[in-house]
């Protein structure tokens, strides 16, 4: 009796099951909504943390207003991080930070929600300029366009049916044809429900250094496909350890704290983010920074570092949730694409050909009476066919940038 209980608690956390897939999509809804909106702040002279905050308090708002009335855990996965230029990722600043942004930057939006654990995150990139409709030209437009078109081959390859060893060297090839990097150390990682970083991923760079087991992608699993791209040598490194303010609790260690302020923050940290990545800003009280350090030493946490490319150097973002359900990958996650004005472009035949590959599987329409159901029998019937959000025409012509607009340590 109780192995059935346990299949059947199993079998809910699946995509098969409608009211998972159902918490997936609002997730995505409030994710795409405050990414959006997020968006539309990034001028010149905006603060980033007020950015930030402003993207934490929007998804915790917006949670609240969904499942009313049922017993269960909701917010923020992935607090929001703005990092520019040569910041890879993970810049989410305390309140008292008053860096600005500025016409040029290349801001880096990451983000996610979930709802009773199952997560939705997604990553956006955007150039600040004074014409905010202005197209994006040059080395900037280059790079965006690098990091945009690996996302979309990415969703192609990440199918059941596909292996991780599939996407690595395509996604090399995408971005050498705009004359970019990918970033080195780079994850996309199974979604699980309260589980952000599954075991299950892909690195989109393979170095001597750095792999990851070889998988095939299977029915129902759910993936947060994360590129981010360089106009560099796409090599991370950490500046200051001082400046991360992202951690995440180490289910898997247990140890009793010394301190008293270091056990207030904890059991803080268990009550609030037993799970989910959390920002130190979140955190109260002028102690915060002190009872940290006790934690940090005997590993209860994760810590998410500030990575930096070289100085001088862009580097773009762009991360999608996507399902894969049965009749093919449902990309839940996306924000508008600024224009991009870009003199290069993918002109392998074969990458041009899986850039234009629907992420849905086709599907005929149901036999009609008379004449329709003979032509549906003769194979002539409507087929429904989406191109992943991009038109064949838009990917065709900027090389992957269609209509769609972490990087883990």
């Amino acid at each position: 009796m109780v192995d059935s209980e346990n299949e059947r608690e199993e079998e809910e956390l699946d995509l098969s099951n409608s009211d998972v897939v159902t918490k997936y999509k609002a997730a995505a809804d409030i994710t795409n909504s405050v990414l959006a909106e997020l968006l539309r702040k990034c001028t010149a002279g905006a603060k980033i943390v007020d950015v930030c905050s402003a993207g934490d308090e929007a998804i915790e708002q917006a949670t609240l207003k969904v499942f009313k009335g049922k017993k269960i855990e909701k917010g923020v996965a992935f607090p929001t991080c703005v990092s520019v230029n040569s910041v890879v990722g993970n810049f989410s600043p305390m309140a008292d930070d008053g860096t600005e942004l500025k016409d040029g930057d290349m801001v880096k939006i990451d983000l996610g929600c979930h709802i009773d654990g199952f997560i939705a995150t997604a990553a956006h990139t955007v150039l600040v300029q004074a014409d905010a409709v202005a197209p994006v030209e040059g080395r900037p437009a280059e790079i965006l366009a690098a990091a945009h078109t690996a996302l979309e081959a990415a969703l192609r390859l990440v199918r059941p049916g596909k292996s991780i060893a599939e996407v690595a060297p395509v996604l090399q090839r995408v971005v050498e044809a705009h004359g970019c990097s990918l970033v080195e150390g780079v994850l996309s990682h199974q979604l699980k429900q309260f589980v952000i970083d599954g075991n299950k991923c892909i690195l989109s760079k393979v170095t001597p250094e750095m792999r990851v087991d070889d998988q095939e992608f299977e029915e129902n699993e759910v993936y947060a496909v994360n590129i981010v791209v360089s106009g560099g040598e796409g090599k991370t490194r950490v500046l200051d350890e001082k400046a991360t303010t992202l951690y995440k609790r180490a289910l898997d260690v247990s140890y009793h704290l010394k301190i008293k302020a270091s056990r207030t923050v904890f059991n803080e940290i268990t009550q609030r983010f037993p799970t989910m990545p959390f920002t130190l800003r979140a955190l109260p009280g002028r102690e915060t920074r002190l009872g940290l350090h006790e934690c940090l030493n005997h590993s209860l946490l994760h810590p998410y570092p500030v990575l930096h490319e070289k100085a001088g150097e862009q580097v773009a973002q762009f991360k999608a949730t996507v399902l894969l359900m049965p009749n093919g990958s449902d990309r839940i996650t996306a924000a508008p694409l600024q224009e991009l004005r870009n003199t290069k472009a993918v002109e392998d035949p074969e990458l041009r050909k899986l850039l234009v590959a629907s992420l849905k599987s086709k599907k005929k329409s149901k036999p009609r009476k008379g004449k329709d159901k003979k032509k549906a029998e003769d194979g002539d019937g409507p087929v429904d066919m989406e191109i992943g959000g991009s038109t064949v025409a838009d990917v065709a012509a900027s090389g992957g940038a269609g209509d769609h607009s972490v990087v883990r340590p």
